[in-house]
């Protein structure tokens, strides 16, 4: 079973974490330095364009070097749409001894604060994050950081519990079963009660 390391700077957002993540055996909840943990891929929440030269980002591309940026770009620019959207992730080899794999999955396209906070971006950057290692037989633990809680200055609660939907979804295979319209309505409230569904 896939193994997930919900890694935090924040207090409020580990707590949300642990109530959240609270009956998830497979799933340790860490303050720590992101690149020190012991896992076989580690996150980066980026942007659509495969820029790591701010936020986490930039921590990372120092740390493993910035050949990741740079075969990352390359990858994005074969793409039919030249970029990476959101609730879509690409798995980059590191080079590196400890944390062989980074998983590219933008949180937003460009970087920027402006509607992400009511957004839905953690949910499906999460979802994209756990189909991509669940299906690589290379990685059986992946770290990840708060998503959408940085730049996108999304509520940490509002992050964590998008996390969790997504996760529940991908591991546990509760996915929904939509019956009717005013369905993916309520969901999407659940997911971001500060989103609009009618903006007129």
């Amino acid at each position: 079973m896939l193994r997930i390391k919900l890694v935090y700077k924040e207090e409020e957002l580990g707590k949300a974490w642990k109530q959240d993540f609270d009956v998830c055996d497979n799933v340790e909840i860490l303050k720590e330095d992101i690149v020190k943990v012991d896992c076989d891929a580690i996150v980066s929440p980026a942007n659509s364009f495969g820029f790591m030269d701010g936020g986490l980002d930039i921590h990372l591309s120092e740390t493993f070097g910035w050949h990741i940026q740079d075969e990352l770009q390359a990858r994005i620019a074969q793409l039919d749409e030249r970029e990476l959207l959101v609730g879509k992730s690409m798995i980059i080899p590191t080079k590196d001894e400890k944390i062989p794999f980074l998983i590219s999955a933008p949180t937003m396209r460009v970087p920027m604060s402006f509607n992400i906070a009511t957004s839905v971006n953690a949910y499906h950057a999460m979802k994209a994050i756990l189909i991509a290692a669940k299906n690589h037989e290379e990685i059986h633990t992946v770290a990840i950081p708060g998503l959408c809680t940085g730049c996108g200055r999304m509520p940490f609660h509002i992050a964590s519990n998008q996390m969790f939907l997504a996760f529940d979804e991908i591991i546990n295979g509760n996915y929904k079963d939509y019956k009717t319209f005013g369905d993916t309505q309520k969901f999407q409230y659940r997911l971001n009660e500060k989103g609009l569904i009618w903006d007129y």
